[in-house]
């Protein structure tokens, strides 16, 4: 009898493993309308032959990374909405924000992923969907926060893939040099042309795509994270600000809060550097107005004109980008817009030249903003 229970619960067991076992491997999508619409809110200078910066702020939610597909329509039309202004040429180089393409751990994931409202219920619907590959990252993972370097970790091989193929193929498709805003990924490189993943710390990387799709240079690390990201993700001060030639000319990148330090700017300048792309990401729900946050947890922020609280963040990310401006650069600071669950991105994009900070419409939706060089 002991043994017919016995017998009989392994077999309730094992169904029940592969019953959850199927379950994690389905992957349904449900339809999704998405607002297209976006709103030309900052057009600088006269149309000439040196090409234009042109910064797109797009309203992304988490249904908008369910799959590739989904997200390459809105982009796509953002940016054919833009062409039909007269605003793409092939001098042109679009900026996207600041982890567009961190969000695409999300992509491919169930139904219930998307539909919930806090980012913790989404990652327990991550770990749920994929224990395997859960249990092995948080064996890998580094840092103060292990389970947010874990969901990362385990999806970093797919998003380096899609990342490439997504952004790679939208400035293929409109001839563009991209800026394609940033990824954490661990330790990324790029070798015979294709982004890579190591098995080392996590960096905020951001990648530069020709109008032929092709990558230019290394990524490009953030030197300097901020806020909670940095319990997770390494300084990439040992890989300092490169500068790349495009059609329009030398362009550099600087990542978030990068673009506040003299040090950076000056290290492209150094470079003979003419433009600075700056994809940038400010969460908080009306943060653009709300009291400086700082960058306390970076000693180099000591050296700051300005103390947490004095200013607003909008007064901080204009003035000190415009500040550690050692020359003549003109730059553009983006961010990324919309609510990932519980997290609402925030922020006004910019740009300055010779010394002045231009400022768009303020709106409340997806934004271009274009400075003809």
């Amino acid at each position: 009898m002991r043994k017919l229970l016995l017998s009989a619960l392994a077999l309730v067991v094992i169904a029940a493993l592969c019953g959850y076992g199927f379950w994690t491997g389905q992957r349904p999508t449900g339809h999704y309308l998405s607002d297209l619409r976006i709103e030309l809110a900052l057009s600088e200078g006269v149309p000439a032959d040196h090409g234009n910066l042109l910064g797109v702020e797009p309203q992304l939610y988490p249904s908008d990374y369910q799959n590739l597909q989904r997200l390459h329509r809105k982009l796509a039309a953002y940016l054919q909405q833009a062409r039909s202004q007269g605003l793409i040429n092939a001098r042109t180089i679009v900026i996207l924000p600041e982890h567009i393409g961190t969000w695409l751990w999300a992509r491919g994931e169930k139904n219930e992923l998307y539909q919930v409202t806090q980012r913790r219920e989404a990652w327990q619907w991550l770990e749920l969907s994929n224990p395997i590959s859960y249990g092995l990252a948080m064996l890998g993972a580094e840092g103060d926060d292990r389970r947010a370097d874990a969901h990362l970790r385990m999806k970093a091989q797919q998003m380096a893939s899609d990342y490439q193929q997504l952004f790679g193929g939208l400035a293929r498709e409109f001839g563009v040099t991209l800026v394609a805003g940033s990824i954490v990924l661990p330790s990324p490189y790029v070798e015979r042309g294709t982004l890579k993943v190591g098995s080392g710390a996590l960096y905020n990387s951001s990648l530069v795509f020709a109008g032929d799709g092709s990558v230019l240079g290394q990524p490009q690390r953030q030197q300097h994270p901020d806020s909670e990201v940095r319990r997770y993700i390494d300084s990439g001060i040992d890989q300092p600000p490169q500068v790349l030639q495009t059609p329009a000319g030398r362009l550099g990148v600087l990542i978030g809060s990068d673009s506040w330090y003299p040090s950076n700017q000056q290290q492209l300048a150094n470079q003979s550097a003419q433009f600075i792309a700056n994809p940038a990401f400010l969460g908080g729900k009306d943060s653009w107005n709300a009291p400086w946050r700082g960058n306390r947890h970076q000693p180099l922020a000591a050296s700051l004109p300005f103390k947490p609280g004095e200013i607003s963040e909008a007064q901080a990310w204009q003035q000190l980008t415009l500040k550690a401006n050692p020359g003549d650069m003109s730059s553009m600071s983006v961010f990324l817009r919309g609510r990932f669950w519980d997290v609402v991105a925030d922020g006004q994009g910019f740009a300055n030249r010779a010394g002045l900070n231009l400022n768009g419409n303020r709106t409340s939706g997806a934004r271009l903003l274009n400075l003809w060089l």
